[in-house]
């Protein structure tokens, strides 16, 4: 019953135009009607279809496995065989230049994406623990990865994994033989390899799932495809691109010689450089074995002992210089205010005159009878009290001393006030 109704509501659809990629072809002469297997080619989804011989005849070059078409088809589905059915009344087929015109779309989205920038490529290994091989059944590019890896490197392992490479399925077939390899946990590369081919040969390693595929795996992978003017979207988006399956192995392993020869390299130049070392350390040694200091130790000791007692003399000098030429500064200062100071002046026997508010008489006529005064001489102060008016305005000025006078100085010509020496006596 649900056949019957899956053929109903089938059965209403109308006609579409569908792209598929041929799987099989069943034709025999006499028969009315063509059975053409056909896939989706993204999608994994097969069908029949059915189609008369002169729709096929039609095609030019004759259609064979592997081609894509695009037909016109009514679906249908067989409820006895539980098969859909796809009856086509035109089909033509899909050029190799429409195809080319596809994956140049289809590498501008995934450029856009992202997916083949140089930030995301992962660095190969040194030296891999094992490789995993994805390559045709007995193919020559099995061969020639093996077997120039193995002799760059002998001991290297491989996990092979063989697939179709060209052909409807080979697309499926690499993307599930990578997936594997993934989940293994000694594989370090993966290597993509096919010999060269024409571009339909070589339309799987461009399939949008492969390059995704490729894209999100975290193990390097190699693309080794055709030859160096053949470059499928699989080159974009590997890791590292090899021009051919020789090159591939080239880039995987390093050559077991050329390491051989580069450790003997490196010994030698380390050899030589710890002798080099060795001797200039050797040098030095017995540059300070004949050293004084290590003949005789008291050496350095006595040398430091004449340094400090020099130093020591030479401080010595140079403190009683400084105090010296202190001392003679001192002295020097010392007679200049001396000689700018007031006491100079009374110690030659000059006196100063001071009122009851102590302010300097400088004018006799501030000064009248009974006022006290203060004499101030070079040893002390003297009292007074002011008594003859016609006395204290005398002009004439006697020194208050009465022994002789001292010898003129240089300051001798300073001013002195009169009523200082006038009123000297009480």
């Amino acid at each position: 019953m649900i056949n019957g109704a899956i053929s109903t509501w089938v059965a209403r659809l109308g006609a579409v135009w569908v792209e598929a990629q041929v799987t099989q072809i069943n034709a025999r002469p006499g028969m009315t009607q063509v059975f053409v297997g056909v896939r989706d080619v993204k999608a994994n989804l097969s069908a029949q279809m059915v189609t008369s011989p002169e729709a096929l005849m039609k095609l030019t070059p004759a259609l064979t496995e592997g081609d894509r078409i695009v037909m016109r088809v009514k679906a249908e589905f067989w409820a006895n065989r539980g098969q859909l059915v796809l009856r086509a009344s035109e089909v033509r087929a899909v050029g190799l230049g429409d195809l080319l015109a596809r994956i140049e779309r289809l590498k501008q989205e995934l450029t856009a994406e992202g997916l083949f920038a140089a930030n995301r490529k992962q660095p190969l290994p040194f030296l891999p623990r094992r490789v995993g091989l994805i390559c045709g059944r007995d193919s020559a590019a099995e061969h020639d990865v093996v077997t120039n890896a193995r002799h760059r490197w002998p001991s290297l392992d491989f996990e092979l994994r063989p697939v179709a490479v060209q052909g409807s399925t080979a697309a499926a077939e690499v993307t599930a033989a990578l997936a594997q390899l993934c989940e293994l946990p000694d594989i370090d590369v993966i290597v993509i390899t096919r010999g060269g081919g024409n571009a339909e040969d070589l339309l799987p390693f461009s399939d949008e799932a492969l390059i995704r595929a490729v894209a999100a795996c975290s193990i390097p992978v190699v693309s080794a495809i055709g030859h160096e003017q053949d470059s499928p979207l699989l080159d974009f988006v590997a890791d590292v691109r090899a021009s051919t399956p020789t090159d591939a192995a080239r880039r995987i392993v390093p050559d077991v010689n050329e390491q051989r020869e580069l450790i003997a390299t490196n010994q030698l130049r380390t050899m030589r450089a710890i002798t080099t070392m060795l001797d200039t350390q050797g040098h030095r040694i017995a540059r300070l074995a004949a050293h004084p200091g290590l003949q005789d130790p008291m050496y350095i000791v006595d040398q430091q002992r004449e340094l400090v007692t020099s130093n020591r003399i030479r401080f010595n000098k140079s403190l009683a210089h400084q105090l010296q030429l202190a001392s003679t500064g001192t002295k020097n200062l010392r007679t200049q205010l001396r000689a700018f100071s007031p006491a100079a002046t009374l110690e030659r026997g000059y006196a100063i005159v001071f009122d009851e508010a102590e302010q300097i008489v400088r004018d006799p006529a501030r000064v009248g009878p009974g006022d006290r005064l203060r004499i101030r001489l070079a040893d002390g102060d003297v009292p007074a009290i002011a008594t003859d008016p016609q006395v204290v305005a005398a002009p004439q000025a006697v020194p208050a001393a009465t022994d002789t006078p001292k010898p003129a100085t240089p300051h001798d010509d300073e001013p002195v006030p009169p009523a200082s020496t006038s009123k000297g006596s009480p």
